[in-house]
């Protein structure tokens, strides 16, 4: 297996790195592409030590069969035909594809399937906090259709990157020294603060962000349900939570639903108020499953059941993902069945 990933040096690569180790993904060969900026820089994968190489239209990705995209839109816009010209899968981490009618969104958890039909050589990794939702989502959905969905997310700082994550610790660093914090990575300081805005807004007062839940979580479960969403940034690291209320046709106990989290995939229960336990950001970093707690029936809605989740944004809501889609090709698709 031939594999590259895109933008390696970002903290998403890197993520790719310790994944795929972390996996035993079967990699006999890796290639590493980055930036001007970014050529040169070598990491060690495996014990060898390998060069990331300056990303080119050329054929660089002759004999590749996977490549790991995370290096924005623009770019893999413009390296899309570069990178599957021979036949490569490209799993691509930016919202360029996720929304193209020939192209899937995958989260294996929901839709694996979907990912066998591409006839661009390209599957689209969701974005982070509609990954997390919906696997959540998928094991209410088995038990009960869900006709409409609220949740308001709370995102870290690794949502933008690993640059606002450096930021946000010099933030924390600069207030209590007394100093003017350094603001660049978001609109206004994230230390002790909260931001309730994630990417720019739209002509409807929601922003792009929050579009992409209602619009990714319709096209990943094939469903009719509308889901509205509030996006804030919160000074957390790593890990994303979300407060979901979700109404389903018919009436959904908390216990049944417990036992459907249980027992569903990539999902773990974390839901004893009695001891006060419930998943917090602090404790689910560099975690691969997604946490749910606070499960309780809706006040508001008679078929309505609300719950809490935690996931790390930069695994489970991107690298971790992308590489779970890879694994079921490897075990499922007649191209990779060796």
């Amino acid at each position: 297996m031939k594999v590259a990933i895109v933008g390696a040096s970002g903290a998403v690569g890197q993520e790719f790195l310790r994944v795929l180790d972390e996996r035993n993904f079967p990699v006999d060969e890796l290639l590493l592409f980055g930036s001007q900026r970014s050529a040169g820089t070598k990491y060690t994968f495996r014990g060898k030590e390998i060069e990331v190489r300056l990303l080119q239209h050329n054929d660089d990705f002759r004999g590749v069969d996977i490549a790991f995209t995370s290096a924005g839109a623009g770019i893999s816009r413009d390296y899309a035909q570069t990178i599957t010209r021979y036949g490569a899968v490209m799993i691509d981490n930016s919202s360029a594809f996720r929304m193209d009618q020939d192209v899937p969104l995958v989260v294996p958890e929901c839709n694996a399937a979907d990912a066998l039909q591409r006839p661009r050589g390209i599957i689209a990794n969701p974005n982070c906090t509609t990954i997390m939702m919906v696997v959540a989502l998928q094991a209410l959905e088995n038990i009960s259709h869900i006709r409409r969905i609220h949740v308001a997310s709370y995102q870290a700082a690794s949502g933008a990157g690993a640059s606002a994550m450096a930021e946000l610790v010099q933030q924390y660093r600069q207030v209590l020294a007394g100093e003017e914090p350094t603001v660049e990575k978001f609109a206004y300081q994230l230390a002790f603060n909260v931001i309730p805005q994630i990417d720019t807004f739209t002509d409807n007062g929601y922003t792009k962000e929050e579009m992409k839940m209602y619009n990714e979580t319709k096209k990943i479960m094939h469903t009719d349900a509308d889901c509205s969403a509030m996006c804030v940034r919160v000074p957390s690291l790593r890990c994303h939570s979300e407060s979901v209320w979700a109404e389903t046709e018919r009436p959904v106990s908390v216990a049944e639903f417990r036992e459907a989290v249980r027992n569903g995939q990539g999902l773990q229960l974390e839901d004893d108020i009695a001891d006060r336990r419930y998943p917090m950001p602090l404790f689910h970093e560099n975690c691969d499953d997604v946490y749910v707690g606070r499960i309780r029936k809706d006040l508001a809605n008679p078929n309505g059941i609300t719950f809490w989740l935690v996931s790390d944004q930069i695994k489970k809501g991107a690298a971790l993902n992308a590489v779970q889609i890879a694994e079921w090709l490897i075990a499922n698709d007649p191209a990779f069945c060796r």
